[in-house]
């Protein structure tokens, strides 16, 4: 952190978050303050703290650099696993693995604050049923075929740690220290099959985490007054599913025998999303009053429960869109997107989320992709942009971002002459609620795809 934040333009988020920040008896001691004056982001996102966390981008780093296109993208040597029906695509075995780091700007109209995070962002790895070698030797067509793979990814995250100023009436300065860690992550199972242009498949997604919102009020007028902390802690488990839909319009030429022949450019159409699911939940509660400054530790459980069975409901999404490809050498793909967060439903934590949307282009560009004298010319190129709202609601303003992407794909030769790649994505975004917290934020993707053909093939000797 940089600055420190102490404006009145805060006021509606800082209340928000102190009416949030109680338990029973918690709450009447809150909300007798009569002015928060003070409020200081430490770490990550203030706004983490309702549902889930802060939703994290599914999208490899491919794709994060076309604005996060999900439901048209397909390629032989990388994974799009938030359509799997793209899994019937692959040409290679590829293992996966993503990285991100990321620096934002909170501000208002007064100051601001930096934040930095960064963490593991995917594992994955995805292979075709059908060995393309074992196809080209035997002389068979490649007119089906299927696709399978493993991920897991983490898909929210809760990074909080706030301080906020109050005054009572009655004890005087209070200070309110709000704090979150933890987050939910998902294991995957993914399946295709192809015929022809058209594609489908199956996502298979275990949900499991565990999230933990800590909430302590302080009396600083008066040493020997206890204060009191309110913690919950809420694991997350269960199983919902997703689907995926393709079909690749593949334009023809004539060929000298007056055959149609595919002449590399073609129209995709891409449905995915998944269907809404209830998971369980288990949830604890401790609610104490202890002395922070004492030598001797003063404490006294006010309430305790533990393993209070709950249910947490997912919300179902879908996005739908249209790309054209020009193999190896052009994409242009736009599509748009709903989640019905409306749905959601904590039964541990009941709060209210609102339906989000989004709209994402992006564009891919080869020079030469069979260029062997000039490497920069084989490179990837990608750019595009996203527009999306965020389901949390703040003063009945509806947190949003716009993004833009830059993006390149750096092919490596590997043994067996199997490409494999270094995926690179930087977006430029602005995310927040207008007028009460804003955040500016650059975030730098790093994507790892090794690739490797040798997967089912079979070998024979003369």
């Amino acid at each position: 952190m940089s600055t420190r934040l102490n404006y009145s333009s805060l006021l509606p988020f800082a209340l928000l978050l102190g009416l949030l920040a109680t338990g029973d008896a918690v709450f009447a001691q809150v909300a007798s303050s009569t002015d928060f004056v003070d409020i200081r982001p430490k770490q990550n996102s203030p706004l983490s703290r309702f549902g889930l966390g802060d939703p994290m981008d599914q999208v490899h780093a491919a794709a994060a650099g076309m604005g996060g296109l999900q439901s048209t993208y397909q390629d032989a040597y990388h994974l799009n696993l938030l359509n799997p029906a793209s899994l019937a695509s692959l040409q290679a075995t590829s293992f996966e693995i993503g990285l991100y780091g990321r620096a934002s700007n909170l501000e208002d109209a007064n100051g601001s604050a930096t934040a930095y995070q960064g963490n593991l962002r995917y594992l994955a790895l995805g292979f075709p049923l059908r060995n393309p070698i074992n196809l080209s030797l035997e002389r068979q067509l490649n007119s089906w075929n299927g696709g399978m793979a493993f991920s897991l990814a983490p898909t929210t995250l809760v990074g909080y740690d706030l301080e906020l100023k109050g005054f009572d009436e009655n004890a005087g300065p209070t200070s309110n220290m709000l704090k979150g860690t933890g987050g939910a992550y998902r294991f995957t199972w993914s399946t295709a099959l192809r015929y022809r242009g058209l594609s489908g498949g199956v996502n298979v997604n275990y949900n499991f985490g565990k999230l933990t919102n800590s909430r302590i009020l302080i009396f600083d007028s008066i040493p020997e007054a206890l204060a009191t902390e309110f913690l919950d802690e809420i694991s997350l488990s269960g199983l919902n599913l997703g689907y995926g839909v393709q079909y690749a319009f593949n334009f023809t030429d004539l060929n000298k025998e007056g055959l149609k022949v595919p002449n590399g450019k073609r129209i995709i159409v891409g449905v995915n999303g998944r269907l809404g699911a209830t998971v369980n939940s288990e949830s604890s509660l401790l609610f104490r009053k202890f002395s922070p400054g004492a030598n001797v530790s003063v404490r006294d459980t006010v309430r305790y429960e533990e393993n209070i069975a709950g249910e947490v409901d997912l919300p179902a999404s879908y996005n739908v869109g249209l790309a054209f490809e020009d193999a190896d050498r052009l994409y242009i793909g736009a599509e748009y997107g709903r989640e019905s967060y409306g749905s959601y439903r904590n039964t541990a934590q009941p709060e209210t989320l609102a339906d989000a949307s989004r709209m994402a282009v992006g564009v891919q560009y080869i020079p030469n992709a069979t260029s062997y004298n000039n490497y920069w010319k084989r490179v990837r190129y990608r750019f595009g942009a996203r527009m999306e709202d965020d389901p949390r609601v703040i003063s009945g303003e509806q947190a949003r971002r716009n993004a833009v992407t830059l993006g390149v794909g750096l092919p490596i030769q590997l043994p067996r002459q199997q490409v494999s790649f270094l995926d690179v994505a930087v977006e430029y975004g602005k995310f927040g609620v207008p007028d009460i917290l804003d955040e500016t934020y650059v975030q730098l993707t790093l994507g790892f795809s090794l690739n490797d053909n040798s997967w089912f093939f079979k070998r024979k000797l003369n």
